[in-house]
């Protein structure tokens, strides 16, 4: 799907001309110099001083410890949402602290309590390290949401990019795994099928996100699995048949995004089972286009927060009870 500078949105074609022209594709050298730099001079710092912001470590089961960023209002409130945002990055590279202005979002308009995890990156390590490092951030904040005013049957999941793959797997995996449950998710232009068979997918030039950066993610975060197929649903959701269960959702796109067909083929394998989508389709827009200023964007990030803020008047689910049998990846 090739992209001409016409397809482009009119309020972001210069933007989207010149990102095109000085950054045509994510390679493995860019990825560690921008991880060099988000690493140096990103890690720790809130970015904001209208919420609160700490950071928690949590032990792995191999005596590490996972990092969390943790924001929440200056004037706590009581029985607010729980939401874990997964930040993008193509599974490569990023930090939590890049995504401060959802968590600042989310939390004005609700006062929720927002967990961001520093999840292993597949530059250091591929899947299933960064599923593990995002279901034990869940879990840590099941367990200790109460303590800043979360209520436990309202926890959200979200992210955006690689992020929002993460989220749909999230979803699939605490569904199947029935120790804690999920009451909205928000996977924004999620990163799903490793087979990039799509139309969207295939010879897609389009600023900020083409087909070559994507294979090349989709290579570094699966490793010895990619172009088997042998990989798991929870590596790449868009390989899961069975829907049912996935807590409802809110979704967008741009038109011309590589991610486009398997966003849409997600949404319809929702609604199939009933699930509750919102979702819309953002014609001329390319990849993370609502993080730009225009008016275009803007309404994307208005139909997010109308959408979560119905999330947040409308859905709960209960925690499960009891222990769960073994389950392994």
């Amino acid at each position: 799907m090739k992209i001409t500078r016409k397809m482009i949105h009119p309020e972001l074609r210069t933007r989207g001309t010149l990102i095109r022209l000085f950054w045509p594709c994510f390679t493995l050298w860019r990825i560690r110099l921008c991880n060099v730099l988000l690493n140096t001079f990103g890690k720790g710092h809130a970015f904001t001083k209208k919420v609160l912001y700490e950071q928690v470590f949590v032990p792995r089961g191999d005596g590490s410890r996972l990092r969390l960023c943790v924001y929440t209002p200056k004037q706590r409130r009581e029985a607010v949402p729980g939401l874990l945002w997964i930040h993008g990055g193509g599974y490569a590279l990023g930090i939590p602290e890049q995504d401060y202005h959802f968590a600042q979002r989310f939390i004005e308009a609700s006062g929720c309590m927002v967990v961001a995890p520093d999840y292993t990156r597949s530059m250091d390590r591929p899947y299933p390290a960064a599923l593990d490092d995002c279901y034990l951030a869940l879990l840590w904040l099941k367990d200790h949401g109460a303590e800043y005013g979360v209520r436990t049957d309202q926890l959200f999941v979200g992210g955006n990019s690689a992020g929002g793959g993460l989220t749909a797997a999230i979803s699939e995996y605490a569904r199947d795994r029935g120790e804690v449950s999920i009451a909205f998710q928000m996977p924004l232009y999620p990163m799903l099928d490793d087979r990039m068979i799509t139309e969207s997918s295939q010879g897609n030039d389009a600023p900020v996100l083409s087909s070559r950066s994507c294979l090349i993610a989709w290579r570094q975060y699966l490793g010895k699995l990619h172009g088997t197929d042998d990989v798991p649903k929870y590596a790449a959701p868009a390989r899961e048949t069975d829907c049912s269960g996935i807590p409802p959702t809110l979704t967008f796109v741009g038109d011309i995004d590589p991610f486009r067909d398997e966003t849409l083929q997600y949404v319809q394998a929702l609604k199939n089972e009933g699930v509750d989508v919102f979702f819309q389709l953002f014609d001329g827009c390319f990849h993370a286009f609502d993080l730009l200023k225009s008016s275009v964007s803007q309404y994307a990030i208005d139909f997010l927060m109308a959408g979560f803020s119905y999330a947040v008047e409308h859905y709960t689910k209960e925690q499960p009870t009891g222990q769960m049998d073994d389950f392994s990846l």
